[in-house]
């Protein structure tokens, strides 16, 4: 989800930032934030419960305690952390946002839009947050695109889960991929704005360096389009966040259509996105989160998901490097 214009990935979707082999510097290239809300929205609960009773409320914002709300911008097109269910929107982050919602005494309100749109939208103020599996890295931390160049704010990123970056093919893997290597001089399907279509560029370079032709990296507006390329056989891979590939491999075509390479790439962390100058929301955030790892409530998410894998044990911020 890992998200330049950034997922994203901000269609962040990340989503992810990708180390070692998958080392990239890169930036989030912010476009300007347009009305990307979609019709689908969610709450994380239907009742966050009485503020008053809540063990985090009196550390929020005033704001956010008059309102008692909390908006979540979002791109739900990646199952299991965010997808859209019968006009609803479903999925670890919904879920770990209600937990939080219980300990702050606020309800999470997500609104789905544009991947890359995200930071800017936070930054802004039309969201307080943003939760899409976004990768937390020092250059969105910054605001630098890929060569260090000033671009935006940055923001702050309060860490709540980790994955690391996969290979999906045809089922079958025709092509006999195996390693980041073998998609030298081949096509390859990515979303549009994510840190993983930056791996793929740094990828590319090292083909170059090493005497291979580059790849070829389709890049798409989201990452359904992606998909789509790699079914039909127009790009040989694609690349996404661990969690959401292995999903997608078990979902489509009843298990038939794609298959994930046995290796997942370095973890990075992903963040809840808050603007620089929101440190007391940031703070509220960071506490919330460690409360609902203490209490269990966190890994029964996790659990009902299938995403143990990405447990952390305690937050941090800006924890990404």
């Amino acid at each position: 989800m890992t998200a330049s214009t950034t997922r994203r990935t901000t269609a962040a979707r990340t989503r992810l930032a990708a180390v070692g082999s998958l080392a990239v510097a890169g930036a989030l290239l912010l476009s300007a934030c347009g009305d990307q809300t979609s019709d689908s929205g969610s709450s994380s609960s239907e009742s966050a419960g009485a503020a008053s009773t809540a063990p985090l409320f009196s550390k929020l914002p005033a704001e956010i305690q008059k309102k008692k709300v909390i908006q979540v911008g979002t791109n739900a097109e990646y199952a299991p952390m965010e997808s859209v269910d019968g006009g609803k929107i479903v999925g670890v982050d919904p879920d770990i946002a209600a937990a939080l919602g219980k300990q702050l005494g606020v309800e999470f309100k997500f609104t789905n839009g544009g991947f890359d749109t995200l930071i800017t939208a936070v930054n802004s103020g039309r969201y307080d947050i943003a939760m899409s599996s976004i990768t937390d890295n020092k250059q969105r931390q910054e605001g630098l695109d890929d060569s260090g160049k000033k671009l935006g704010e940055g923001v702050d990123f309060v860490d709540y889960f980790t994955a690391g970056t996969a290979i999906y093919v045809q089922k079958g893997n025709p092509k006999g991929i195996q390693t980041l290597d073998d998609l030298c001089g081949q096509t390859v399907a990515v979303q549009r704005g994510t840190t993983y279509e930056e791996a793929l560029q740094a990828q590319s370079k090292t083909c170059t360096s090493g005497g291979k032709k580059a790849l070829k990296i389709e890049s798409f507006e989201n990452d359904t389009e992606a998909q789509t390329r790699v079914k039909s056989g127009g790009a040989v891979a694609g690349v996404n966040d661990y969690p959401v590939a292995v999903d997608m491999a078990r979902k489509a075509g009843g298990g038939n259509t794609f298959e994930v390479l046995d290796k997942q790439y370095e973890a990075a962390p992903f963040g809840i996105v808050v603007a620089k100058k929101n440190t007391q929301l940031r703070d509220a955030l960071k506490e919330a989160v460690d409360a609902i790892i203490k209490d269990g409530s966190y890994q029964k998410v996790l659990e009902k998901w299938g995403a143990e894998s990405g447990a952390i044990s305690q937050s941090a911020i800006n924890g990404g490097k």
